[in-house]
């Protein structure tokens, strides 16, 4: 299961992603766009770390997550059909 990663901020958010490189090598973290993350998320193959810059706080979502706080963290467009 993939992992990304939204990052919320006083100025915004955004979605990224780690991609790991071989062992010499630092691994990319990448901006994504919301459309893909929601894709992957609604098939099941994603989970979504939420990160709060202004106090540090992590929460972890699934597919299988609560629909009130896929709702409220993420959007509608990340909610099943």
């Amino acid at each position: 299961m993939d992992r990304y990663t939204k990052v919320i901020g006083l100025t915004g958010s955004y979605f990224s992603k780690e991609y790991k490189k071989k062992k010499h090598h630092k691994n990319k973290i990448r901006e994504i766009k919301e459309d893909t993350v929601s894709k992957f998320f609604k098939e099941g193959k994603a989970e979504v770390l939420i990160i709060f810059e202004e106090n540090g706080k992590e929460i972890l979502l699934n597919f299988s997550s609560d629909q009130e706080d896929i709702k409220k963290y993420l959007g509608k467009s990340f909610l099943p059909e």
